[in-house]
């Protein structure tokens, strides 16, 4: 199948596959060393395989968000977003953020953790799953803005489930209204919690929400710089900003939950890598064939489905959920979009044109 530029839908994930082979390769490789025997090898070759399947299965609503957002940018910055985004998504969100929360969990330095990792993985995964708590609370709290600014949002004028949706666009003329609701959810789950983790749950949402906050500052001020300097420029450096700290904070739950099926750093950064860079030829193939705008309800899933994981992640800190039921709820919620939308679009069949022009 080929778009009207006469791109097929193989040629988005060209850069995927490659990334793939050799991810795959390497991931043998390191079977082979890590374990000298061929049955080993085959089983770090599988939960490669299965890390990056899950990695696609639980990052479908970041796709389709990313896809909002990387359509105001320019080509430049999309193909930025998918080579520098590939590189922060791999080594910075798979490699260096397990390393950091050990170091800052256990007063390692970068060099011990490394050697940690590489020697001591039980032990390394034990430290992770004990920071579980502030990574769940900061990147719950950053994911709740997300999907709660999207819909409080006075100029949407596209609604899926309408009395939801109409009520939150009413009401977003309340200034701050969308930073009340986080922090009452925050202060709600807070309760649940006992001893130190409550306030380490606190402090950890409340940095999620300001990193929200600064992000959102910083990028428009950024691009209104970009813009000043070029009447024609959109969607620069500040969106590329906002689209890493959005994919982070995808990736927090991806990355914890992958320690439960290996407890090599390597062998995770390997599987969840291939995984990011399927996600991200997704969003340029979704951004250049105007998916968003032929699926009028795709979006408002994806969104629906953030704020579900947001809200995941904060129970999580209470008790375990399994991946497969979060990677199901997403997926699920934006099956349901997709279909709503191609229902919509077959009962106004011959208002379809002007639709879409009114989207873009």
């Amino acid at each position: 199948m080929t778009t009207a530029s006469g791109k097929s839908t193989i040629s988005y994930f060209t850069w995927a596959f490659a990334f793939t082979v050799a991810g795959l390769a390497l991931g043998g490789f390191l079977g082979w060393q890590t374990t000298g025997t061929i049955e080993g090898t085959a089983t770090i070759f599988f939960i490669c395989c299965v890390l990056a399947v899950l990695e696609i299965s639980l990052s479908f609503d970041n796709a389709i968000v990313n896809a909002n957002k990387l359509k105001t940018m320019t080509p430049e910055w999309q193909h930025r977003f998918l080579t520098w985004g590939i590189i922060i998504a791999v080594f910075g969100m798979r490699i260096i953020f397990p390393l950091l929360i050990v170091v800052i969990a256990a007063n390692l330095g970068p060099w011990e953790a490394l050697k940690l990792a590489a020697t001591q993985p039980a032990e390394y995964s034990r430290i992770m799953y004990e920071a579980h708590t502030p990574i769940a609370a900061f990147g719950g709290t950053f994911l709740m803005m997300v999907g709660l600014t999207y819909f409080f949002d006075q100029e949407k004028d596209i609604h899926w489930v309408r009395w939801i949706e109409e009520q939150a666009s009413r009401y977003s003329s309340i200034r701050g209204v969308e930073v009340a609701v986080v922090l009452c959810a925050v202060l709600g789950f807070s309760r649940l919690l006992e001893g130190a983790e409550q306030q380490v749950f606190i402090n950890s949402a409340l940095y999620g929400l300001l990193t929200f906050l600064l992000v959102e500052v910083l990028g428009g001020f950024l691009d209104h710089r970009q813009q000043a300097l070029d009447a024609a420029a959109k969607g620069g450096f500040g969106a590329f900003l906002y689209l890493e700290v959005l994919d982070a904070s995808f990736s927090f739950d991806g990355v914890i939950g992958a320690f439960a099926l290996s407890q090599n750093l390597f062998v995770i950064a390997i599987g969840l890598g291939i995984g990011a860079m399927y996600v991200r030829s997704m969003t340029i193939m979704l951004v250049e064939r105007g998916t968003l705008a032929q699926y009028r309800y795709l979006e408002h899933g994806a969104f629906y489905a953030i704020l579900i994981l947001s809200v995941i992640m904060y129970v999580q800190t209470l008790t375990h959920i399994p991946e497969v039921i979060t990677g199901l709820g997403g997926a699920g919620l934006i099956g349901i979009s997709l279909w709503s939308s191609i229902r919509w679009n077959r009962q106004h069949a011959g208002d379809l044109p002007e639709a879409e022009a009114a989207s873009r």
